[in-house]
């Protein structure tokens, strides 16, 4: 993965669904998503076994990556289940599908801008 463009990224990691969170920034989410996941640094991620990558959002600057992690870090509890439940409803992992391991699962296969299989089927027809 080091051979990415790295991804600077505010993300929250999470032992389970509604279990233990942990807010973080990165300057590069692959390398951090990895390091989390296989536990490699100790810390608290790695003591409370958070493992899952439940959201994150990508930025251009690492400041403003910065910025976001501290105002969510003042968030009460709620609000940031809240956030992670819109987004990702099923606390489903989301690192394969940031390494292209997997497709991304909080975009509905009719969602992702290619219309219906009803559709594409019409176009290859015609």
């Amino acid at each position: 993965m080091s051979e990415r463009r790295p991804f600077i990224a505010t993300y929250i990691q999470a032992s389970r669904p509604l279990g233990v969170l942990y807010i973080g920034m990165t300057s590069n989410l692959y390398e951090r998503g990895r390091q989390h996941r296989e536990g490699v640094v100790d810390g608290f991620t790695r003591k409370y076994g958070c493992g899952l990558l439940v959201w994150y959002e990508q930025h251009e600057l690492v400041t403003e990556a910065i910025r976001r992690e501290k105002a969510l870090k003042r968030w009460n509890r709620v609000w940031k289940l809240e956030m992670i439940e819109r987004s990702n409803p099923g606390w489903v992992d989301l690192f394969p599908n940031l390494c292209g391991w997997a497709p991304d699962p909080r975009v509905k296969p009719e969602d992702d801008g290619r219309g219906s299989v009803e559709e594409f089927l019409k176009r290859l027809e015609a």
